[in-house]
């Protein structure tokens, strides 16, 4: 989540988690329900580890359901969209000082997966991006030193 309160998805990544959470409510609890009905039926409860894995199971699957009901409820969903600067939801090309070019879509945290081209808006790099234009150089911290970007182009 944002400083804003705000979880920016991609249409597809809301789509993907509201399917996932009505999943969650249906299928997954009544799962859980039976598995602890289940147990409930073996006897001693202090030494029933069948027991003890369904609550452990139930309690990991309403811990998911609250994480996504409130990425839900506060997501703003992200349109692609050409800019003249960096922002969420912006697709821009990047030159590593003396390195190849790079392009990402800058998205939310929740979905963010580098192999796919998707980084965080909070991420170091997205970070420093944010808010540049084409032609501007930026530089952030790495573990291994400060690295120099340059905006190449933002599509």
């Amino acid at each position: 989540m944002n400083k804003d309160g705000k979880e920016y998805l991609t249409k597809e990544k809301h789509e993907q988690l509201t399917k996932e959470l009505k999943e969650l409510l249906t299928k997954g609890r009544k799962e859980v329900a039976e598995s602890l009905e289940y147990a409930k039926s073996l006897g001693d409860l202090s030494e029933n580890a069948e027991y003890h894995e369904a609550r452990a199971d139930q309690a990991e699957i309403e811990e998911r359901i609250s994480k996504l009901e409130t990425i839900l409820k506060d997501a703003v969903i992200l349109k692609a969209h050409h800019s003249e600067i960096v922002d969420i939801g912006s697709t821009v090309v990047v030159q590593r000082e003396g390195g190849d070019k790079t392009k990402y879509q800058v998205v939310g945290s929740e979905e963010a997966d580098t192999k796919a081209g998707k980084i965080s808006n909070r991420s170091p790099l997205g970070e420093s991006m944010m808010g540049k234009k084409k032609g501007d150089k930026f530089t952030f911290k790495t573990p291994k030193g400060e690295v120099q970007y340059k905006v190449v182009d933002i599509e």
